[in-house]
């Protein structure tokens, strides 16, 4: 008798639902933002076991390490350099299924295989980006895109 799998997309729908319920009711009360992206980073790492998730943040017209969970990472990063630097360019989401073939790509991680990045708004401004990085190619899609923007809202939400 074969044992019915869900497709591999609604398990991680499934996993990014309940996290994002999770998330919510975990930053409700809190407005520290340091704090916030440091459970948030740690509840994606822990979630989906990444190689690296963290926040880079906007200050002094550069990207500036923020809290994140896995391997150390670059302290600093030029608008328009590497994938974060380009989302933050282009201010829109960057999908790199190899970043080997991702021009100018920085690599922090010889361990990264892919990588995602959204920017984060406050107000009109770029505040910063949430970077997500794999040790396998082809890790993310439109789906991870779609999940991890509802959780960029949550945290939008609190820089008003």
């Amino acid at each position: 008798m074969h044992e019915f799998k869900e497709p591999k997309n609604k398990n991680i729908e499934k996993k990014y639902i309940s996290l994002i319920k999770q998330i919510d009711s975990l930053i409700s009360d809190e407005n520290d933002i340091i704090g916030i992206l440091s459970n948030v980073s740690a509840a994606l790492f822990q979630t989906f076991n990444w190689l690296w998730v963290g926040f880079y943040i906007v200050k002094n017209n550069e990207l500036v390490l923020g809290p994140f969970q896995g391997p150390v990472a670059c302290f600093r990063i030029k608008k328009g350099d590497g994938v974060c630097g380009t989302t933050w360019a282009k201010r829109k989401t960057i999908i790199v299924p190899d970043v080997e073939k991702f021009p100018g790509h920085i690599a922090c991680s010889s361990e990264s295989k892919s990588e995602i990045v959204l920017p984060i708004f406050k107000k009109e401004k770029t505040f910063g980006v949430l970077d997500i990085d794999s040790n396998k190619i082809n890790s993310f899609n439109e789906i991870d895109e779609k999940y991890l923007k509802q959780i960029i809202s949550l945290i939008e939400k609190k820089l008003i």
